[in-house]
């Protein structure tokens, strides 16, 4: 779906959303109250000037409108693979971008995630994964690493991988094996002003999805292990 349909269908009391060279900022009213928004598009790659615009546009809401919930709309390919940006570190200008959400977060601003089209790798760790809550459509691509690119990094064929992709939802990508792995809260088919409205109103600033993905089968030993971790229990490798 284009940004311009779900924008609309977001946002049906009106917005004033608009794009600049693949990055997406602005305003829309749901439910009668006004929703800062900031995302990308186009499958956009995340350099150096987008992580910045961004931050920027996170940082100004948090300024001018203390409060305002924050939308994050992705549509990213990753961080862009250039020479020039990892020259000029762009893991520290996505590191910064993540902290401006952060900042956010505890100030006060509800932060929601929506995944419309594709997901990948840094562009979304930093952005939609660092929201109180994130979602995505049926039909979005989401994946930290394609299967391809995981057998070259981790030595296991690529053929195996596949075969535990079809059990595995860590090795899968997809919105269903994310929603499995607690990493979205939700999956919008339908109404999405009402659901956008909702996610607003019931969203917190505790971070569920540890149990989530416990209770769906998808992490089997996150929860388990951070439990014992914290009540001080000596856990053994598996």
């Amino acid at each position: 779906m284009d940004w311009q349909t779900l924008t609309s269908q977001l946002f049906p009391q009106g917005h004033d959303i608009q794009e600049r060279l693949h990055f997406l900022s602005g305003t829309g009213t749901v439910d009668g109250q006004e929703v800062a928004v900031i995302g990308t598009t186009g499958h956009a790659p995340i350099g150096i000037e987008i992580a910045l615009a961004q931050a920027r546009a996170v940082l100004e809401t948090v300024r001018r409108h203390p409060g305002r919930p924050i939308l994050i709309l992705v549509d990213t390919q990753g961080q862009r693979l250039r020479h020039r940006d990892e020259m000029l570190g762009i893991n520290s200008y996505m590191a910064h971008l993540g902290k401006c959400i952060e900042l956010a977060r505890r100030s006060g601003h509800r932060v929601i995630g929506l995944v419309y089209d594709q997901a990948l790798s840094g562009g979304f760790i930093t952005s939609g994964l660092m929201a109180d809550a994130c979602f995505a459509l049926p039909d979005a691509t989401i994946r930290v690493m394609g299967l391809p690119a995981m057998a070259r990094i981790t030595k296991v064929p690529e053929e195996r991988l596949t075969e535990l992709a079809k059990t595995d939802p860590v090795f899968a990508p997809g919105a269903g094996n994310y929603l499995r792995m607690g990493g979205l809260q939700a999956i919008w088919e339908d109404d999405f002003a009402a659901r956008l409205a909702a996610a607003i109103r019931d969203s917190d600033s505790v971070d569920r999805r540890r149990a989530l993905g416990f209770e769906r089968g998808g992490r089997k030993l996150a929860q388990p292990v951070a439990q014992a971790v914290s009540a001080g229990e000596h856990v053994r490798p598996a």
